[in-house]
């Protein structure tokens, strides 16, 4: 199953549309959740209890929308909708213990009404148990691409995995990108090991997805421009959630946040083992 966490805002209904694309080629069904404080879920009356329903409504309001972008998106995808009770980090975290991929806006309507904005965007990504899927924003006119960023980590095996997955499905080619930063070794010459880091990462993946045409970038600079700069355009961005080196804490460091930020396409967080993680 898969889920998407939505708010209200635009990046809500653009994270529920993409979730019904991710759906439909999944084969899986989609869940819609949007999350609102637990005491207007109950049925008491009291003197607030004008406003929980007033709450409940406008709850119900962001879910009928949403379930409506989703349906148009990919009639053919099984829907349902719940109203999830609490934080809405700590709602969509609970929530991913269910879900095969948890898919979440990036933008909200501002601290009162906008439940998806950064820090949650980033909270979530960091703690839910399954894979992550952050849509920023969408491509007018994507190109046939993914691109994945890799740091010769552990973490490396179930980002590729994921890309090359998600390449397959969509019958797109596979960019591997590489961003290393000085001092190193220079990648044009034959002892350079950000070659063997790359041929290392890809190995096996090529002969599991055949069908995948795949591009290699093994570029010098920071991660989150060389990353940003490679996936303008492409349909999709494969992170790791743990890894080393200059990508270490890709989740819950600076490069992540960043990323996060100001990546112009959709943003996949592959989830990895505590143990992939070598540093940081």
């Amino acid at each position: 199953m898969i889920i998407v966490g939505v708010d209200g805002s635009r990046a809500g209904l653009e994270a529920a549309a993409w979730a019904a694309r991710e759906a439909a080629l999944r084969q899986a069904p989609l869940r819609i959740g949007h999350a609102i404080a637990g005491w207007v879920l109950q049925d008491g009356g009291g003197r607030y209890a004008e406003v929980a329903a007033w709450m409940r409504q406008g709850g119900t309001s962001v879910l009928a929308a949403a379930e409506e972008r989703a349906r148009h998106e990919r009639p053919e995808v099984v829907v349902d909708t719940v109203l999830m009770p609490g934080d809405p980090r700590n709602a969509l975290v609970e929530a991913s213990r269910e879900a095969e991929l948890l898919v979440i806006g990036n933008h909200g309507l501002g601290r009162v009404r906008g439940l998806l904005v950064g820090s949650v965007a980033q909270g979530v990504a960091g703690h839910a148990t399954c894979d992550v899927v952050v849509v920023r924003e969408l491509p007018a006119a994507p190109r046939s691409e993914i691109a994945a960023g890799i740091d010769g980590s552990p973490a490396s095996a179930r980002v590729l995995g994921f890309a090359f997955a998600e390449a397959e499905l969509r019958g797109v080619a596979l960019r591997v990108v590489h961003a290393w930063t000085w001092p190193g070794p220079d990648p044009t010459t034959g002892g350079g090991n950000e070659r063997a880091v790359m041929r290392d990462a890809l190995a096996g993946h090529r002969e599991n997805h055949p069908g995948v045409p795949v591009i290699e970038e093994i570029v010098q600079g920071h991660p989150v421009e060389v990353l940003a700069e490679a996936a303008a355009g492409a349909e999709l961005l494969v992170v790791g959630s743990r890894g080393h080196g200059t990508l270490a804490g890709m989740v819950l460091g600076s490069v992540s946040q960043a990323l996060l930020q100001h990546t112009p396409v959709p943003l996949a967080v592959v989830r990895t083992p505590s143990g992939a993680r070598t540093e940081g």
